[in-house]
């Protein structure tokens, strides 16, 4: 797996969680005027942790547990955000099918980086 990855930027973790985090920036600016300041920035924050996080991880390879530690940083976030997924979709903020749309992505990130924790060993030097 990392034999192949030059950089962060190379992992399609990284890359689908960075499009997924536009994503949530873009409807945040739907949300109503109340929420903007409230729900839109914790949406935002979380959403942007996920690969922040990654690319903190990566740079610590050297150390497993500071790897792992990370990713799993990235994955709470990652829960996070489906925890305000959970609130925009009960608050009828979000539609059904966006509401599924970013929860199955949420999900596929959240079991990418389990794979990865699973498997730091493949990834640390």
């Amino acid at each position: 797996m990392s034999a192949f990855a030059k950089s962060f930027r190379d992992l399609e973790v990284y890359q689908e969680s960075l499009v997924l985090s536009l994503d949530i920036h873009e409807f945040a600016k739907s949300l109503p005027t109340e929420e903007r300041y409230v729900l839109a920035d914790q949406m935002r924050r979380a959403s942007r942790s996920v690969p922040a996080n990654i690319s903190e991880a990566w740079r610590k390879r050297r150390y497993t547990a500071a790897f792992i530690a990370k990713l799993s940083d990235s994955e709470t976030e990652a829960s996070e955000m489906q925890c305000w997924l959970d609130f925009s979709l009960k608050a009828k903020f979000m539609s059904q099918p966006l509401y599924d749309n970013f929860d199955k992505r949420y999900e596929r990130i959240i079991a990418q980086l389990v794979t990865m924790i699973d498997g730091a060993d493949r990834w640390c030097r």
